[in-house]
């Protein structure tokens, strides 16, 4: 997952300068994901949550608590919303689809 990562935030996969780092963002993304999913490790359906929202946390560093950001003309603003929001419909259904009926038994 690292690797996919650094390609998409076009770090070379021989630049180990920001592996300790993503390897915390990546691991607190995964723990993240399976509280969300109530599930105890990251589905592999949602393997691709856990890529997407480690490059916006990524690319927040610096920038945490941030709504907007302005310098010489340039603005830049966030979605004050959880990095998963724009998810949470593909972990609800994912949820759905897996969702197991427990079984009740009267003694």
């Amino acid at each position: 997952m690292k690797e996919q990562v650094k390609r998409l935030l076009g770090i070379e996969l021989s630049d180990a300068s920001q592996d300790e780092l993503l390897d915390v963002i990546i691991n607190l993304t995964s723990n993240r994901l399976c509280v969300l999913c109530g599930n105890e490790s990251v589905p592999e359906e949602l393997k691709y949550i856990v890529t997407e929202v480690s490059i916006i946390r990524f690319n927040r560093i610096g920038s945490e608590g941030f709504t907007s950001h302005g310098v010489e003309g340039e603005s830049i603003s966030w979605n004050d919303d959880s990095d998963f929001a724009g998810f949470m419909s593909d972990i609800s259904t994912w949820k759905q689809n897996n969702h197991t009926e427990g079984v009740l038994r009267f003694l």
